[in-house]
């Protein structure tokens, strides 16, 4: 039997290559829209593609199905009870497929969603007893799926499916299953994901703290006491899902504007300028009006947060490899709308004698030194997890998602504010938000909370 695991860094996603290069066999699971992985290791290892599986509607990224069955010719397969207008094959509770000597058996495993499916796997060649199960959105390593994603009218169900599946469904299986889910650290469908990728399910029994309640009250209180933010990207991604994502061919690959054509399109009501380079390149000079999201582990995370699908896009990048890029990180979470890429980058917008902004950046040892009573009012942007993490003395917990909810702070608008995340984009991101509101003596911490540590300075 083959075996392969394909992550996703920052987004946090994992697909799968099942198959067996004996029969030339391969099936891929929860697939990335980016599909080149998969060939490639078709051709590599003498096999066809001849399965492609969904545990689940996908939220938080544009499902790679649709490129893939157009690539290969191999048919969808999804739970039958999913409402999704395109073509494929309904699976459903004991299904099997087989792959030379790879058996994959379907389990039925609501909760995340109401039509979730986890997949387990046994390598005939070495055993009738299962190796492994692929837990989709059901359990993670460290933590379980969210179940509020499919909506509030049937959040109490699903938490009870939840907890069923977790909890009775898995119950028979053996410690010794090695347990693959289809998210790790950096997605948003969990709250406390571990960075490891794999584990099994007898180390999850003992060590997951969502499967350490002795009822399913305990279970739900504890559900139910805090959920991770929600991107305006998932209504956007489920609704694409649902219909199948436009193949990437539809999609603008390669298009350098000039100034002129920038400036033309960036007067449309319907663009967005976003700003791909470093925070401290962005705090020297930027176009005004745009918004800071570059190349950290949370990028498409933010991208949900902050920009409305649909938007169309002009980038500021540091080159054609950059570029590149960004639109693979912006089609994996279904932002296809990339109107181009400022030809010669922001020196070019800048020898052209257009407008610049400026966001003033200050670091770390100043910080230090100007912090106190008297000092500078630090907002910190960060989540609660990372505030609860360690913090900067005298900061003030204000998060991004609040200000993007259009929560204001309680400060003149000439105070002096320093914004403060976890390596300076969020910051940004804030600062940009705040000066639209009319403050007007606003600073980024340089290199956040990264640089604060670095620097041996002290967290409370």
């Amino acid at each position: 039997m083959y075996f392969n695991q394909i992550s996703v860094k920052g987004l946090g996603c994992q697909s799968y290559c099942i198959g067996c290069p004996a029969a030339q066999q391969m099936m891929v699971v929860d697939p990335k829209r980016d599909i080149q992985d998969y060939l490639d290791i078709a051709y590599e290892e003498g096999m066809r593609i001849t399965h492609i599986v969904n545990t689940h509607l996908h939220a938080d990224h544009i499902s790679g199905d649709q490129e893939l069955s157009a690539a290969t010719g191999a048919d969808i397969y999804i739970n039958d009870s999913v409402e999704i207008s395109y073509a494929h094959k309904g699976i459903e509770q004991g299904d099997i497929f087989t792959l030379g000597a790879a058996k994959v058996e379907v389990l039925h495993t609501p909760g995340h969603t109401p039509n979730s499916i986890s997949l387990v796997v046994t390598d005939t060649g070495r055993s009738d007893k299962p190796e492994m199960i692929l837990t989709g959105d059901l359990l993670f390593v460290g933590d379980v799926g969210r179940p509020d994603l499919p909506g509030s009218e049937i959040l109490d169900e699903q938490i009870e499916n939840l907890y069923n599946s977790l909890y009775k469904t898995l119950a028979p299986y053996p410690d010794y299953l090695e347990v693959y889910p289809a998210h790790g650290e950096g997605s948003l469908c969990g709250r406390g994901m571990s960075a490891k990728k794999n584990s099994t399910l007898g180390y999850e029994r003992s060590a997951n703290p969502m499967l350490q309640f002795g009822s399913f009250e305990a279970f739900k209180a504890n559900i139910m006491s805090a959920f991770p933010a929600r991107p305006k990207s998932f209504s956007y991604i489920i609704a694409t899902n649902k219909k199948g994502a436009d193949l990437l061919d539809a999609c603008t690959l390669d298009k350098r504007l000039t100034p002129d054509q920038f400036q033309e399109l960036m007067e449309e009501e319907t663009t967005l300028v976003m700003d791909t380079r470093d925070s401290a390149a962005y705090g020297g000079f930027h176009i005004p009006g745009s918004i800071n999201i570059g190349f950290e582990k949370q990028l498409a995370n933010w991208v949900g947060m902050v920009i409305d699908p649909g938007t169309e896009l002009l980038l500021v990048v540091e080159n054609r490899d950059a570029y590149d890029r960004m639109l693979t990180e912006l089609h994996r979470i279904g932002y296809d709308a990339v109107l181009g890429y400022l030809s010669g980058g922001i020196n070019e917008w800048l020898m052209s004698g257009r407008p610049v902004d400026q966001l003033a950046q200050i670091s770390t040892l100043q910080l230090h030194k100007k912090n106190g009573p008297d000092g500078p009012l630090i907002l910190d942007v960060r989540t609660m997890a990372e505030w609860n993490a360690g913090r900067i003395e005298n900061a003030v917990h204000f998060p991004l998602t609040d200000i993007l909810d259009q929560k204001i702070p309680k400060a003149d608008k000439d105070q002096e504010i320093v914004l403060q995340c976890g390596s300076g984009y969020r910051s940004n991101i804030a600062a940009g938000f705040l000066k639209d509101q009319g403050f007007t003596n606003i600073k980024s911490l340089a290199g956040g909370v990264f640089a604060w540590h670095n620097a041996n300075l002290p967290l409370v």
